[in-house]
């Protein structure tokens, strides 16, 4: 039991409310109340009244106390309309700040209920509720979610659009955000140009639309606002640079491979064309690093020889002249594929796919060319001081990688041989294009040597980072002036990938140049993407649109 002045100081938003008893049974704390305040003013009409037609009871449950459940039971009085013409005949009370027309909740347990469904949504919402000693199923926080009214309409100058999965490969939805306020401000069905327009069309007042390089968002932001000015997003502008330099690179990388196989040969003006000999074959009869292509057995890999088949059988089935579709159906395989070996420009940029695996092996891989090189061929001896180092693998994978390799066993020569040179593993297109999509000045002495040694043998490869940098350049300084020239000067070299995005740059060419002009991007809608994300992971991914698209307005 507790008194009054205990019940108004716990529960500030029952004043002028008289509470008659107050009880705990079951755990739950009861409040008995009623209300004495007259008279009442009639919802229809809104004239007082002083006849208490009848009485009801009413129960209501209230935010814990203390940790325990609260539950309100309040005798509430039916009174009498005295105005002759009301449509209301009689009408119930109404306690500001405890009860409303029809609902079982307080305000204030209603509101922390609220919170939790647009935060949580259903399932995970419930069992945090029953934490908190609070008992509500998860059908009843859906309808609190969808009971939850618009964000009143604001004005908007900068937009950000974006696309995300409902259900990756399936279905997608778009999200808008107002990049001043920095906040989201509509979630669209589907990623077509027709939802984003007749949304524009609504907001007149739009002057910059930032979005990435979709075909559809622009043919939207196009229709709906004319008077808009669209900017494409860097950081999609330079992803696009990189997916063609990764093309680039896997056409050249037989440049690379040759130019690291090749080791630095040093003549000995006393001894002649005979030392140079007998080291080089000195260095032919060494261990040499394998490059992906066979098996433990020193055969081919499966996948290797499968794709050169597939190249094989492509490109002669090509020049017969038969089209892609054909083509598919001959040798029953899927259309991407076969559009893949297709345009392939030869049989080392599908190889380059092949052969790119990574294992547990592969950082300790330095450490076992320069043992073997030293002359230790014992496997178990290698395996154990690879131990030590902590490679977790059992002997038989060290076994297999040098299985294909025998120990070195030359002629005597007549003069001493020179030492070896070390061994030099060329290195993964995706290193090399890492190389060249970085900063120079953020480059390690080892990279920007391996860097500037590919760029002296492979001149497309050279002229690939030379216009990787100048591309840098123009976006860093905000010079989207100097971008035509930039294409001109890619278009001089023979340079297919990088031709593909120039020709897409050129179908976007004023959202391009906004982008390497102003400081505008959709940096802010990926954030919200992300955590648009997380709601979704938050509710099992099972909540529809209507319901995910609240909690991406309302939630914090």
């Amino acid at each position: 039991m507790c008194s009054s002045g205990d019940l108004g100081r716990l529960l500030p938003h029952l004043a002028g409310v008289v509470v008659e008893s107050v009880e705990r049974a079951a755990g739950v704390v009861t409040f008995r109340t009623s209300c004495c305040t007259l008279p009442a003013r009639c919802p229809a009409c809104m004239m007082p009244s002083w006849r208490v037609h009848g009485r009801y009871l009413r129960r209501l449950v209230d935010a814990p106390v203390g940790g325990a459940p609260v539950a309100i039971e309040l005798t509430v009085r039916r009174f009498k309309c005295l105005t002759a013409r009301c449509p209301a005949v009689t009408f119930a009370e109404q306690i500001a700040g405890l009860t409303s027309p029809h609902a079982r909740y307080t305000p204030l347990l209603r509101a922390v209920l609220t919170s939790i469904a647009l935060t949580l949504a259903g399932r995970p919402g419930a069992r945090l509720a029953a934490a908190l000693n609070i008992r509500v199923a998860k059908d009843t926080l859906l309808q609190l979610l969808r009971a939850v009214p618009e964000p009143p309409p604001a004005l908007v100058r900068v937009l950000g659009v974006d696309d995300f999965a409902l259900r990756k490969g399936d279905s997608y939805a778009t999200i808008l955000v107002d990049l001043e306020a920095r906040r989201p401000l509509d979630v669209l069905p589907g990623r077509d140009a027709v939802p984003l327009a007749a949304w524009l069309r609504d907001h007149p007042e739009v002057e910059i639309i930032c979005r990435d390089r979709a075909g559809a968002y622009a043919e939207g932001a196009r229709t709906g606002a004319p008077q808009a000015m669209q900017v494409a997003d860097g950081w999609h502008l330079w992803r696009n640079l990189a997916e063609a330099v990764e093309k680039t690179v896997g056409a050249h990388h037989g440049c690379v491979r040759a130019a690291f196989a090749t080791p630095p040969v040093t003549k000995d003006p006393d001894v002649g064309d005979l030392l140079t000999q007998e080291s080089t074959t000195a260095e032919i009869t060494r261990f040499a690093p394998p490059d992906g292509t066979l098996d433990s057995l020193g055969r081919p890999r499966r996948l290797v020889a499968r794709t050169i088949e597939r190249y094989e059988a492509v490109q002669l089935r090509l020049a017969e002249g038969k089209s892609l579709a054909a083509i598919r159906r001959e040798l029953r395989l899927d259309h991407s594929t076969v559009r893949r070996f297709a345009r392939a420009r030869s049989l080392d940029e599908l190889l380059v796919k092949a052969t790119n695996r990574s294992t547990i092996l592969d950082e300790y891989k330095p450490y076992l060319h320069q043992r073997w090189t030293d002359g230790c061929h014992d496997i178990p001896q290698l395996h154990h001081e690879l131990r030590e180092q902590g490679f977790t693998g059992d002997v038989q994978c060290v076994r297999r990688y040098f299985r294909p390799f025998k120990k070195p066993h030359s002629p005597r020569p007549k003069y001493p041989p020179a030492a070896p040179p070390e061994p030099r593993p060329a290195p993964k297109p995706r290193h090399v294009v890492r190389s060249i999509m970085t900063n120079p000045g953020h480059l390690s002495e080892t990279d920007a040597t391996e860097l500037k040694e590919i760029r002296t043998a492979c001149p497309e490869l050279d002229a690939a980072a030379r216009h990787v940098r100048d591309f840098a350049d123009m976006m860093r300084d905000l010079r989207g002036d100097l971008l035509p020239c930039w294409m001109d000067r890619v278009l001089a070299d023979d340079l297919p990938a990088l031709h593909t995005l120039v020709n897409g740059l050129r179908r976007d060419h004023d959202a391009v140049t906004a982008a390497l002009s102003t400081s505008w991007s959709s940096g802010q809608v990926e954030g919200h993407v992300t955590r648009v994300k997380l709601l979704k992971r938050m509710g099992f991914g099972r909540a529809s649109l209507d319901l995910l698209r609240r909690r991406v307005l309302h939630s914090p």
